[in-house]
C-alpha cells in the first residue's frame, strides 16, 4: 500500500517515532525532519543505517520545495508555521499519525473521544469496561500511546474486529482526512489552547472535526448540558445518529431515583460509584453509551463502572483511615484543575496545596474558600499561597510529607483530605507522578 511512497515525518516525539516504525514496516521511503540537533537524537545513527533520510537542526526551506506523497506532522508543531502552510499550499496532504494508522489498518470499531476536560478518564473507563467484557481493545491517542504503534504491534494492517478507543486532542483532529469513527463524542467545550489556536471559535470548531466524516450509520454521543457545545452542533450539524446524556434533562442516558439509567434500564446506583464529581458522572454516561453501542451487556458495564477507581493522580481515592478519606489529585498542576477537584466534593475539604513557584494567579481560586475547611500550604510557593488564598484556617509547612502529617493530625472522622497542589512539583519531585506516588505511600503507611 505504501511501498515506494515518499513520506516526510515532521517531528520525532513519540508520535513521530511511531509513524516512522509503521511507515518503515510498510516499505515507504522516509525523510525525517527534526528541529533538534543531531547530538540530541538518540536514534539518529540507527535511522540512517536503516535507510531513513535525516534532516535535523532546523527546517530548511529547500526541504519544503521537494515532492512528497504526504506528510506526517507531530501534533505539537503549530499548523500556522510557514513551512507547514507551504506544504498545504502545494497540495501535499499533511496528516497526524492517527490518520496514517487509520488509513493503513483494516476496518475496526472506532470510539473517538474529544473535549476540553475529562478525556483521559472517559477513554480509560471505556477501555476498562471493554476489557472486562473480553473484547479485543486498543487504547491510544492523546492518552499516551500512538495508534501507529498499536497497529504495528497487533498487525491491524491484516486484522479487523478490534475496538479502538482514541483520546483525541484538537491538535490531532486538525489533520485528519478520512478518519471515520463509528462512535464519537465531544465531552464539553471550555476555553483552552489559545496559545496555539488563532481564536476560541477556531478551537471549538476544530473539535467538531471528530464527527465530520460520520454518516447516518454511525453514532454521536451528545451532552445536552453544555450550551457552548449545543451552539456548535447547530452551527456544524451532525450526520450521525445522536444518543443523548444529561445530568438534569430527559435523555437516553440520565439520572433517575439516584441511579444512572440507559434507555429506561437501570445501570448503576450513584452510591456505588467510587470516583467523585458530577463531571465524572457525565464521563460514566459517555462510557455506558459507547460500550452499549459496542455490544457490551449492561451487566458487564455495571461491573466495570463499579470497579473503576479513577485515573491515577486525578482525584484518585487512596484510602480511608480512621474515618477520613484521602484523595490524590497530584495531576492538578494549575488552578483550573484544582478548582474542578474542589467542586467535585459535596463538603469542604482539607486542602494540601503547594509546590514549585511558577507565578500562577490565585485570584479565581481564592473565591472557593467555602470548599476548603482547612488549607495546608507546602513547598516553594507555600508563603504566597497561604497569603493570597485568604483562608481563615491556614497552616504553612515545609514539605509535602509535613502537609500530609498535619492533615492527619487535624482531620476528624468524616473529613476529606485532598492533595490538589495547583502548581508543578519541581521544587521537590521529578514530576506530578512522583509527587502522587509519594503521597500515596505516606497515606498507606499510616498506623
Amino acid at each position: 500500500m505504501l511501498k515506494g511512497k515518499k513520506v516526510l515525518v515532521l517531528g520525532l516525539a513519540k508520535s513521530g517515532r511511531a509513524a516512522v516504525e509503521l511507515l518503515d514496516a510498510m516499505h515507504a521511503t522516509i525523510t525525517v525532519n527534526e528541529f533538534a540537533a543531531k547530538d540530541h537524537i538518540d536514534c539518529y545513527d540507527e535511522y540512517l543505517a536503516r535507510g531513513i533520510e535525516m534532516i535535523v537542526g532546523g527546517h530548511p526551506d529547500e526541504l519544503f520545495e521537494r515532492d512528497f506523497d504526504f506528510v506526517v506532522k507531530n501534533p505539537g508543531i503549530n499548523y500556522h508555521k510557514p513551512f507547514v502552510l507551504r506544504l498545504k499550499e502545494r497540495g501535499i496532504p499533511v496528516y497526524t499519525e492517527i490518520e496514517l494508522a487509520y488509513q493503513v489498518a483494516q476496518m475496526q470499531n472506532y470510539i473517538a473521544v474529544t473535549g476540553t476536560n475529562g478525556k483521559t478518564t472517559t477513554v480509560t473507563l471505556i477501555d476498562a469496561i471493554l476489557r472486562q467484557a473480553k473484547h479485543e481493545v486498543c487504547l491510544a491517542g492523546n492518552v499516551g500511546t500512538p495508534y501507529s504503534s498499536l497497529v504495528l504491534k497487533n498487525q491491524l494492517m491484516n486484522h479487523s474486529g478490534y475496538d479502538i478507543v482514541l483520546e483525541m486532542s484538537n491538535f490531532q483532529l486538525l489533520d485528519i482526512a478520512k478518519f471515520h469513527p463509528h462512535i464519537s463524542t465531544i465531552i464539553n467545550l471550555t476555553p483552552d489552547h489559545l496559545d496555539y489556536m488563532a481564536s476560541l471559535d477556531e478551537y471549538y470548531t476544530s473539535k467538531t472535526r471528530i464527527y465530520m466524516n460520520q454518516t447516518e450509520d454511525d453514532y454521536f454521543i451528545e451532552n445536552l448540558d453544555d450550551d457552548i457545545l449545543q451552539s456548535y452542533l447547530t452551527k456544524y450539524p451532525v450526520s450521525a445518529k445522536r444518543v443523548t446524556f444529561s445530568l438534569s434533562k430527559e435523555a437516553d442516558c440520565m439520572i433517575q431515583n439516584q441511579a444512572i439509567y440507559y434507555q429506561g434500564k437501570h445501570v448503576i446506583d450513584l452510591n456505588e460509584i467510587k470516583i467523585v464529581g458530577k463531571h465524572n458522572i457525565q464521563n460514566m454516561m459517555i462510557a455506558i453509551i459507547a460500550c452499549a453501542l459496542s455490544h457490551v451487556s449492561l451487566e458487564d458495564i455495571h461491573q466495570g463502572l463499579a470497579a473503576f477507581q479513577g485515573v491515577e493522580h486525578r482525584i484518585e481515592f487512596v484510602r480511608e483511615y480512621q474515618g477520613v478519606k484521602y484523595y490524590n489529585d497530584s495531576k492538578a498542576t494549575n488552578t483550573d484543575a484544582a478548582i474542578i477537584a474542589l467542586k467535585a466534593f459535596d463538603q469542604p475539604v482539607i486542602l494540601l496545596m503547594g509546590g514549585h513557584e511558577k507565578g500562577l494567579d490565585l485570584s479565581e481560586m481564592s473565591t472557593y474558600q467555602s470548599c476548603i475547611s482547612s488549607l495546608i500550604c507546602f513547598g516553594e510557593a507555600k508563603e504566597r499561597f497561604a497569603k493570597e488564598m485568604h483562608c481563615p484556617q491556614t497552616y504553612v509547612v515545609d514539605h509535602m510529607k509535613d502537609a500530609v502529617m498535619k492533615a492527619k493530625e487535624i482531620a476528624k472522622e468524616g473529613d476529606i483530605v485532598l492533595l490538589s497542589p495547583s502548581t508543578s512539583s519541581y521544587d521537590e519531585f521529578s514530576g506530578y507522578e512522583e509527587r502522587g506516588k509519594v503521597f500515596k505511600e505516606i497515606v498507606h503507611d499510616f498506623k
